[in-house]
């Protein structure tokens, strides 16, 4: 054989050789994902199969095209990495631009998920939690209601459906994207129980003679009836003597709670005579369970209370959210007057 045919038929060979090389190397070690990622973050679903995994990539542009080289590159090394076994791994992830599908492939597997942070704030009402916790995390509003309403799984916290806003302490969590729903309710009761234990929260509710869930439903009404911190214990002390002396508490936030009438502007005597357990107009004593979320200041402010003789207060209508608070009938009834009146001032009347 010709020396030089075989001299050439070598260097084909190795041109061959690198020229496979090379496309294995950019195949799994350059970069495939765009240098000018503009959505970097990716959720996989539960339950999603390859795919599925493909399609999302390519429709946020960390994969540039379904059926072009970037795609047919992620697809070889994907299955020679063994990364199509389905169910793949579900969750938050966040790609960096530049990354070879190696790269992209190892960090999808890993399951190093980027958290979420879950704001609860003022929710009134579990379905309200559903919804805001829904916008934040991968199961719907309906999966998670579907939790709260479990009677079963809540007996095992602690708690009945009446008394499950007391369970959420406003915050801000750093939850997984595919948190379910059970977990996100041992995360709660976990945070609860946190919370409860610091401050000497327990042993002042005990001193009150409250459960926490008690000292949460009237610090939920607190917290509906002003904003203002500072006069917060004061108004706690007013609902303590209350209950101490056997009072209706009278609460207006209750009587709007028990109608569901949240729009309104004015408490009337519709709200008023509306039969519920929860409107402390007509029933004596605290409501079943809490009457929205409660603020921390709220709860504080209840386990905290002034210790006074107080059993009335009335908002002073001048604009600044205080209230004027009496121990008589005759100085609530005065301060009403001078409620009115500065109403009509401010020509709210």
């Amino acid at each position: 054989m010709d020396k030089r045919l075989i001299i050439g038929g070598i260097f084909l060979a190795i041109a061959i050789a690198a020229l496979v090389g090379f496309k294995q190397y950019k195949m799994y070690l350059l970069p495939n994902v765009p240098a000018d990622l503009k959505e970097d973050i990716v959720n996989i679903p539960t339950g999603s199969d390859f795919e599925e995994v493909m399609a999302i990539l390519v429709s946020q542009g960390i994969l540039r095209d379904s059926a072009g080289i970037s795609a047919l590159g992620f697809r070889v090394v994907a299955k020679r990495m063994n990364y199509i076994k389905n169910p793949m791994r579900a969750g938050r992830f966040r790609v960096k631009p530049g990354w070879s599908n190696v790269s992209l492939i190892r960090h999808l597997r890993s399951g190093q998920q980027e958290t979420v942070k879950v704001v609860l704030n003022s929710e009134r009402l579990p379905e309200d939690v559903a919804t805001v916790v829904s916008s934040f995390l991968e199961p719907d509003a309906q999966e998670f209601l579907a939790a709260f309403e479990n009677t079963e799984l809540l007996q095992k916290m602690g708690y009945k459906p009446e008394t499950l806003i007391a369970l959420f302490i406003p915050n801000t969590y750093d939850f997984f994207w595919n948190t379910t729903p059970e977990v996100f309710l041992e995360r709660m009761q976990k945070e609860n129980s946190r919370f409860w234990s610091q401050d000497n929260r327990l042993e002042k509710a005990k001193k009150l003679g409250l459960s926490p869930a008690e000292v949460y439903t009237l610090a939920s009404i607190i917290g509906k009836e002003t904003n203002q911190n500072s006069e917060k214990p004061r108004m706690a002390g007013v609902y303590l003597n209350r209950l101490k002396q056997g009072i209706l508490l009278q609460a207006d936030p209750t009587a709007v709670f028990a109608t569901r009438d949240f729009t309104t502007r004015r408490v009337l005597n519709y709200h008023t005579n509306f039969d519920s357990p929860y409107n402390t107009y007509k029933y004596l004593g605290l409501p079943p369970g809490p009457i929205s979320m409660a603020s921390i200041s709220s709860i504080d402010a209840v386990l905290n209370a002034e210790n006074h003789d107080y059993i009335f207060f009335c908002a002073l209508g001048d604009g600044s959210g205080l209230h004027a608070f009496a121990e008589t009938l005759s100085g609530h009834n005065r301060n009403a007057r001078i409620y009115k009146e500065n109403l009509r001032k401010r020509g709210l009347r």
